[in-house]
């Protein structure tokens, strides 16, 4: 996990063999500006000889903060550290905790919304049905039309692993019931589970993992994980869990000014400071989650486990009983 203080970019434009050549890459250092500009001008020369000598590199790398930022370290504002742990302000503003070896698991519920799908599929196909019924003047054509129309959209539906009908089961227990065969199957594990808006989320207590070990992969497959924050933790080489509300869950609709990927140039730090500032006196009235219950060989702690426990039940209050937003 790389969460750097300074970023810089370096830009190489040379004519090789009658053409020309522009390549960018960015650097970064947590020990100071020029020694960012060192790393990107490096990179950047590094890039620049593959390139010229045939290789099929990108020439400008894009500035992405974290989703989709493969390989490169977190492009965040750093709000805190505490230990091996990192507190960034992330693309939407609400601040995350990055941790390098204490596992986070993100669950969301599945869509339940079957019901409304049902009712689309069942209503195209009836229109359908219509039409064709009266454009041919046939039942047959009519009765067909339904049939194949119906019979698509339930393939679409399967297909993209969707539900047809509605899931009217507490979601809830569907995650608890995975927690308790997981708990069965290791029992010397150690899980705090919190209620999100959108799932749970799931604390390993017991032990220290890197992102890339087979048992957090194992982990991730039997819990049921977000496959967005699977790939981004392996991407990323760290876990992480967003400490604080997300605006429109407070009703704030305006967003964080742009440009929103850390740095922002210095003309646009009022604005960001402003909106910040507005931002976290709203969050103070919110929970990111709220604590469930622990499973597991609850005696079975890990210290550095326990200190990033503490950090993240203090910052997202998931003890004060507050909405969760």
């Amino acid at each position: 996990m790389i969460v750097p203080q300074f970023w810089a970019e370096g830009r190489i434009q040379e004519q090789v063999a009658g053409k020309q050549f522009t390549v960018r890459r960015y650097g970064w250092s947590d020990d100071s500006p020029l020694a960012a500009q060192a790393h990107a001008d490096q990179r950047t020369r590094e890039a620049f000889d593959r390139i010229v000598s045939g290789e099929m590199l990108k020439r400008r790398e894009r500035k992405l903060a974290y989703n989709g930022a493969e390989g490169m370290p977190i492009r965040e504002e750093i709000v805190e550290r505490q230990g091996d742990s990192v507190v960034t302000r992330n693309g939407y503003g609400a601040r995350c905790l990055n941790t390098p070896d204490v596992m986070f698991v993100d669950v969301d519920f599945e869509d339940t919304r079957g019901s409304a799908r049902g009712l689309t599929v069942i209503g195209v196909a009836f229109i359908a049905a219509l039409v064709a019924g009266y454009a041919t003047r046939s039942a047959i054509a009519c009765v067909a039309a339904f049939v194949l129309i119906a019979a698509v959209g339930i393939w679409r539906v399967r297909a993209e692993g969707l539900r047809f009908t509605q899931d009217k089961s507490d979601p809830l227990a569907g995650v608890h019931a995975r927690v308790e065969r997981f708990i069965y199957q290791h029992p010397d594990w150690h899980l705090r589970l919190y209620r999100t808006p959108a799932g749970v989320r799931v604390l390993a207590m017991h032990d220290v993992f890197a992102p890339s070990d087979a048992a957090v992969a194992d982990a991730f497959q039997a819990l049921g994980a977000d496959q967005v924050y699977a790939r981004m933790c392996r991407n990323q080489n760290c876990f992480r869990a967003r400490l604080s509300a997300k605006p429109w869950r407070m009703d704030i609709r305006e967003h964080l000014p742009r440009p929103n990927v850390w740095p922002v140039p210095p003309d646009k730090l009022p604005a960001r400071d402003a909106w910040v500032a507005r931002y976290e006196e709203a969050a103070e009235g919110y929970a990111a989650c709220q604590y469930l219950a622990s499973v597991g060989n609850t005696l079975n702690v890990h210290l550095n486990a326990l200190a990033v426990q503490e950090l993240h039940d203090e910052r997202t209050r998931a003890h004060r009983g507050l909405p969760l937003a």
